[in-house]
């Protein structure tokens, strides 16, 4: 199961890596080469500083290098935010990305990616040790502009689509939720469709096999979650 675990966050990670350069869409790692971790751990850790130096848009990703002592919290309800504390919350109001394992013997790396589906302000704390982290500077709030809206990989799922896969109880890998399982963040759109030379018809005969070939990817991604779901 730990292998398919790896896999799965390996193709993530591939995915955000591979994409994260298309114009009007970026991927954001939070905190840099800090990390995600509380002043506890990095005393010299700002995410709210970091975060008031980037403009944040529907279709982002945020990008959290942490471990499994740690847990990624993202709310919209400022009340669980100010209290560091989530333990009231509500299905349509607060996700947790990452929860800590407290079953684990050894400290190991997690990786989150959380994507920006919701125009507004934002909250992201880990309230692990009773809110103590987020007490100790692991929080930061952003407001969310609506930027050129989601792309299509990112939006509502139709009816009949496979549903979010529930994160297991002492399981830090990013949960199968909001992230579809078509996933191909950010996909890059050309506007120019009126070049009728040749050159034009080359072009737009390999935007056609770049098109096939992210399909055929995102089929791949697709077996890998029911692989991994049914394991």
């Amino acid at each position: 199961m730990e292998q398919w675990k790896k896999v799965w966050m390996m193709m993530m990670v591939m995915m955000v890596s591979m994409n994260g350069g298309v114009s009007g869409y970026k991927n954001y790692t939070v905190g840099e080469d800090l990390g995600w971790f509380d002043k506890l751990e990095k005393s010299s850790v700002n995410y709210q500083k970091w975060a008031s130096s980037h403009t944040f848009s529907l279709g982002d990703f945020l990008l959290f290098n942490t471990d499994n002592n740690h847990t990624v919290v993202q709310t919209y309800n400022s009340t669980i935010y100010s209290l560091c504390d989530d333990s009231t919350s509500l299905d349509n109001d607060t996700v947790t990305w990452s929860s800590p394992d407290p079953s684990a013997t050894n400290v190991h790396p997690v990786f989150v990616a959380v994507p920006l589906l919701k125009v507004g302000p934002t909250y992201f704390f880990s309230s692990d040790y009773d809110g103590e982290q987020c007490e100790n500077g692991q929080r930061f709030s952003i407001n969310v502009t609506h930027g050129q809206g989601l792309p299509p990989s990112l939006r509502t799922p139709s009816p009949g689509a496979p549903g979010p896969v529930g994160q297991q109880s002492g399981d830090d890998t990013v949960p199968d939720t909001l992230v579809p399982a078509n996933f191909d963040h950010p996909k890059d759109i050309s506007d120019d469709d009126s070049d009728d030379d040749d050159d034009g018809k080359k072009k737009k005969s390999n935007a056609t096999i770049i098109q096939t070939s992210r399909w055929g990817f995102s089929r791949i991604l697709i077996l890998l979650g029911l692989l991994y779901t049914c394991w």
